[in-house]
């Protein structure tokens, strides 16, 4: 069962599906996860997938479009920015609290690939939130300035089409990754991994028409800026659950998460390695997904009880 919500980020409407347990009763105060998604990523891909399985589980599992994407509001569009997507997260818990249905000393969060990386940040800083959960995460600034093939030349890039745009140009936007197979076959791109991106965000049955795969060129300004982790092991308090795919790659999601449990301070913290997933799969192939959701439920429950 699906409740569309909305909320208010600084004045920016941000549009959510808030999934709810089967059998759901208004009267009782259930555990509820915010889902925080990936970077090009919309609420009905990877956020419903685990918000449908942990609402089938118990949970009130909130998945939502980042600001200036999606449903959600915001100009410019395409904006991928860490301080509105950190505060997208805390404007979410802010929501929850307001419904009679949620126990608000019950809350906890989930992130998926970047928005991985933008949960921690968030947790960091939020201690309405009771435990915190990942799954392939990324660091999107530690990854951008390792993939980038020359990132200080992208600022000097990002200065330049500031300056133009401030003189009126029209705005520059970017293809996430490239628009079809076919496209990236073309232009002889061979990384598995890209690869199995591209697949699933624009061939599979998880393509999406509000997914854009548009990524507005000055975005990368405050990408390159951004460190998720920096402060981890002096504000991160929570238990964590880090999930990871054992089968390593490009994305560095293996490394990441691992560096994430190293660097975490909490007392109660859990590294779930699923054997033979690569960064993709835990999007949405259930024999990764389930394992990996069932290891969370478990957690959730643990720390998130009443």
């Amino acid at each position: 069962m699906l409740k569309r919500v909305s909320f208010k980020n600084r004045g920016i409407e941000v549009v959510g599906n808030i999934h709810l347990p089967p059998n759901f009763d208004e009267g009782r105060a259930y555990p509820a996860i915010v889902l925080s998604t990936p970077g090009s990523s919309v609420k009905e891909q990877i956020g419903a997938i685990y918000a449908e399985k942990l609402s089938g589980l118990g949970f009130v599992a909130l998945a939502f479009d980042p600001s200036f994407q999606g449903e959600s509001g915001g100009e410019p569009r395409d904006l991928e920015d860490p301080a509105a997507r950190v505060e997208d997260i805390r404007c979410a818990v802010d929501h929850l609290t307001t419904l009679a249905y949620v126990d608000e000393d019950r809350i906890g969060l989930l992130g998926i690939c970047a928005g991985g990386g933008y949960a921690i940040k968030a947790a960091q800083i939020e201690p309405r939130v009771k435990a915190v959960g990942t799954v392939v995460a990324n660091d999107i600034g530690e990854a951008m300035r390792r993939l980038l093939p020359d990132y200080r030349q992208t600022l000097r890039d990002v200065a330049a089409e500031r300056t133009a745009q401030a003189r009126g140009a029209p705005p520059r936007r970017d293809p996430w990754i490239p628009d079809s197979l076919a496209q990236a076959k073309s232009a002889g791109i061979t990384d598995a991994e890209l690869l199995e991106a591209v697949t699933f965000y624009r061939e599979s049955q998880y393509r999406h028409p509000n997914s854009t795969n548009r990524l507005l060129f000055i975005s990368y300004g405050g990408l390159l800026g951004f460190d998720a982790f920096s402060l981890v092991p002096d504000l991160l308090t929570q238990p964590l659950q880090v999930v990871v795919g054992g089968r390593r790659g490009p994305t560095g999601q293996y490394e990441t998460g691992r560096r994430l449990f190293d660097l975490s301070p909490s007392k109660v913290k859990h590294f779930l390695e699923v054997e033979g997933a690569g960064h993709y799969d835990l999007y949405y192939k259930p024999e990764y997904v389930d394992p990996a959701v069932a290891r969370l439920a478990n957690f959730y429950s643990e720390h998130l009880a009443s």
